[in-house]
């Protein structure tokens, strides 16, 4: 399949040209068309010109979802510059890690949000490639740039010096870097270009059916690939109006899905299991609502039937990826059975190849489980400034291998059967033990701890840490999730501790994980 554009600044002026003055971005009394979108990405690029902004510097942005974010990320990825996201759940030193490991010479950010003052978190932080912070809907006293402020400095740019950057943009440019941690702990930077994230959402935005005037409420965080490139990007190729949303209330949302007639919910299962449980979903009309996307976790056939017969959906897809392949590997189709659906995450996109694979990278029969390895055109251009942990991930036959455990059906459909070595989800965000036992190991009672995932009936799964406290030690539990929360972003933080005395390890002192596991059923 050829799509019609291939790099971002396309995109935006091809959206201009064929909606116009129809509605993008709709966020309360704010309302953007198409064609004014492509005004203000465009005021974003002079001003970050003026900024001395170079092709392939990096700009990154911290904020909840808000047209800002929008504006503010496009624009400076049309400019040239490679987009970093940055959760918004992070503490300041876990954004800061980010920060510093990119090198971004700007942040946008908001200075209040939710009692949250999100640079003030970066006051102590050391931060020297840092030369800007730009506020959203800051306070008049904040003392970093004002939104309002960096938009009117676009200095000497001229209208031709902003359609020479953009024309300068090619496909093959890297368009963003989304940190995604792993085993070791640390936070790796994957780096995707302008045309791997249209042309693997350009598939994305066919298979669900997403049609000029859909109407779509994007509660999954723009900061990943879920909301920023299943939504906003998706929207942008299709003339489908985005309405970001901030703050996860499920009798807000059921409300907005009456009064701003939505037609089209992502999220995580856990966000239909609580529409679907709320006490109130009888009194609020879901008429408008036609199609959904979920994944991430393995879903009740029961609960697919339920979305379709209690909230009126017509179409429900799940899907599988990951951060190394822009987000999107396999998709399930229109008129795939509710088992298809619920029990498994459909087959490859076009264009991407699928196995399942042994210990010797041997494909393993259809019904076998084995380590699922993609390739195509959606594999990462590797980890930023980290070719060693790049070589690890991609072999020298271009597969990228997941650590992921799945089967396979005879029509090619996959079933994940276990996660990236350790790691677990919790509400649709990625948990990884290595990073939370790092944190914990810097409490001053801590002697040694280890997380797996366990259970959760409503978040599918919740970190549990096991402890050994350093000797007279009084620490309880309730006291450790409270330090845990004051350190770590919210998602990870345990919910369930257990105090031991010396953890089970093998014989070369590593943790056996299977062990702590059987204790937790």
């Amino acid at each position: 399949m050829q799509i019609p554009v291939t790099t971002i600044p396309q995109l935006v002026e091809q959206a201009a040209r064929t909606y116009g003055n129809d509605l993008f971005l709709e966020e309360h009394r704010t309302r953007i068309g198409f064609d004014d979108f492509a005004v203000q990405v465009n005021s974003v690029v002079g001003s970050l010109l003026a900024s001395g902004i170079r092709k392939g510097d990096r700009i990154a942005v911290w904020a909840p979802n808000i047209s800002e974010w929008v504006i503010a990320a496009i624009g400076a990825q049309c400019a040239g510059a490679v987009l970093v996201t940055l959760n918004t759940r992070y503490k300041g030193s876990e954004a800061a890690y980010i920060l510093r490991q990119s090198r971004a010479r700007i942040l946008f950010s908001i200075s209040s949000f939710l009692g949250t003052d999100y640079p003030a978190q970066l006051k102590d932080e050391a931060l020297p490639d840092l030369e800007k912070i730009i506020v959203f809907r800051g306070d008049d006293d904040s003392p970093h740039t004002r939104w309002e402020a960096f938009l009117d400095d676009s200095g000497n740019i001229t209208e031709q010096d902003i359609q020479q950057r953009l024309a300068s943009i090619s496909d093959t440019d890297i368009s963003d870097i989304l940190f995604t941690s792993g085993t070791t702990g640390h936070p790796k930077g994957v780096m995707t270009s302008h045309e791997q994230n249209l042309r693997a959402f350009t598939h994305f935005s066919e298979i669900v059916g997403l049609t000029q005037g859909d109407r779509y409420l994007v509660i999954n965080p723009f900061f990943h690939s879920f909301g920023y490139k299943a939504g906003i990007l998706a929207c942008l190729l299709k003339g489908v109006t985005l309405l970001p949303h901030a703050v996860f209330d499920t009798e807000d949302i059921l409300q907005r899905i009456s009064r701003d007639r939505i037609s089209v919910l992502p999220g995580p299962p856990t966000l239909f299991q609580s529409l679907l449980a709320h006490p109130n979903l009888g009194q609020h009309d879901l008429s408008t609502l036609q199609k959904a996307t979920t994944g991430a976790a393995v879903i009740p056939v029961e609960m697919i039937r339920k979305m379709k017969s209690v909230l009126g959906l017509n179409t429900v897809i799940t899907a599988y990826g990951l951060t190394e392949t822009c987000g999107l590997v396999t998709a399930c189709r229109q008129g795939d059975s509710d088992e298809t659906i619920a029990t498994t995450s459909g087959r490859a996109i076009p264009g991407v190849e699928l196995r399942c694979v042994d210990s010797n990278n041997q494909e393993v029969p259809r019904g076998e489980p084995g380590e699922i390895v993609v390739r195509g055109f959606n594999v990462m251009q590797g980890y930023f400034e980290n070719e060693p942990a790049t070589h690890e991930a991609i072999d020298a036959d271009n597969w990228l291998h997941t650590g992921d455990i799945g089967i396979m059906d005879a029509d090619g459909n996959l079933k994940i059967t276990d996660r990236l070595k350790d790691m677990f989800i919790t509400g649709g965000f990625n948990c990884y033990p290595a990073e939370i036992e790092k944190t914990i190991a810097n409490h001053p009672d801590i002697a040694m701890n280890a997380v797996i995932g366990v259970t959760d009936e409503r978040m599918g799964e919740v970190a549990k840490v096991f402890a050994v406290l350093k000797p007279d030690s009084s620490l309880t539990a309730d006291e450790l999730i409270a330090w845990c929360r004051e350190h770590m972003a919210n998602y990870k933080v345990p919910r369930q501790v257990e105090f031991m005395e010396h953890l089970p390890l093998n014989a070369s002192g590593k943790v056996l994980k299977p062990e702590l596991r059987k204790l937790s059923l």
